[in-house]
């Protein structure tokens, strides 16, 4: 069994398991994120519900210690890779053709993906989740709070994505961030079924395509929050 984790198989059968973490994650986030769409004041409520329920906290902090465990153990390989082969890294001559630049450069867009998060948790999370936690719940921005919740920061929000997103150059940093998710969650959704043994020609083309499919419907929906945010709030920016 040792031996199994220790080959190039078992480890990307870790770095795939632990990747469902974050595909369930995006998920539920986006899912979660178009109630705003359509009612901020029905947002609010779902902020408050999971904030208040430990089971909503105890999920996300399983999904978040699961996706850390994915960044942790990428960062080693990628090291590890790096040591192993040496110069060689440099050499492009050797890499197969018909490779997709996602997948020679997934520790880079996983990079861009883990600074975009942190960004993300600065604004929101740490505002929000994390402040109603703490039992600190603060004031949002004048202009931005819903009506009612103007004491209430750590639920409210949507005058968090109305703040935020009413700024031209920060909803073009989360359009970028999304498109540098895309494209590594668009690989490696694909790749993981190959890890476990749906490889054969057949199988192959059709993962790529649902995966093409499944990753475009989660990152759009968040470009659609971010931009409806824009448009509905950046008369008050």
């Amino acid at each position: 069994m040792k031996g199994f984790f220790k080959s190039s198989i078992g480890k990307k059968f870790i770095m795939s398991i632990t990747g469902c973490f974050l595909i369930l994650f995006l998920t539920f986030h986006m899912c979660m994120n178009l109630v705003y769409v359509f009612s901020p004041e029905g947002y609010n409520m779902v902020c408050q519900f999971l904030g208040s329920n430990w089971y909503a906290v105890a999920g996300t902090g399983i999904l978040a210690l699961g996706f850390v465990f994915h960044i942790a153990y990428a960062t080693i390989l990628t090291i590890q890779n790096r040591k192993a082969r040496g110069n060689d890294r440099y050499d492009n001559q050797n890499l197969p053709s018909g490779v997709e630049w996602s997948s020679k450069n997934m520790f880079v867009l996983g990079a861009i993906v883990c600074v975009g998060l942190l960004v993300h948790f600065c604004q929101f999370w740490a505002k929000m989740m994390f402040a109603e936690l703490a039992g600190c719940e603060g004031t949002v921005p004048e202009g931005f709070a819903t009506p009612g919740y103007e004491t209430k920061a750590a639920v409210d929000g949507a005058a968090w994505i109305g703040y935020y997103l009413s700024k031209w150059w920060i909803v073009l940093l989360y359009l970028v961030w999304f498109a540098a998710i895309w494209l590594h969650l668009n690989h490696g959704f694909w790749s993981m079924f190959q890890t476990i043994g749906a490889s054969n020609s057949k199988w192959i083309p059709r993962l790529k395509t649902i995966s093409t499919v499944f990753t475009s419907i989660i990152m759009g929906g968040f470009a659609l929050v971010v931009l409806v945010a824009f448009f509905r709030n950046c008369c008050g920016a």
